[in-house]
């Protein structure tokens, strides 16, 4: 899934910088998605920043990867 923040919402808690840092950064007082990182919305802790961000100006977008385990066969 695609990750991305809709900069108008965004009002700066830190929230996603603070579950995701490796995916997340401020910018100019405003969330964004590091660089290389928009593919990330599998990642569980994005899933978190998204569902708590007070501003809910985190978008998930597109079909989740399905789960990770033992492949059939």
């Amino acid at each position: 899934m695609k990750v991305s923040v809709e900069r108008d919402l965004c009002y700066g808690s830190a929230e996603c910088a603070y579950r995701a840092p490796d995916v997340f950064e401020f910018v100019d007082g405003y969330g964004v998605v590091r660089p290389g990182r928009a593919e990330s919305g599998d990642d569980p802790r994005v899933r978190e920043a998204a569902e708590k961000c007070p501003s809910q100006a985190i978008a998930l977008t597109g079909t989740p990867a399905p789960p990770a385990g033992p492949v059939a066969g």
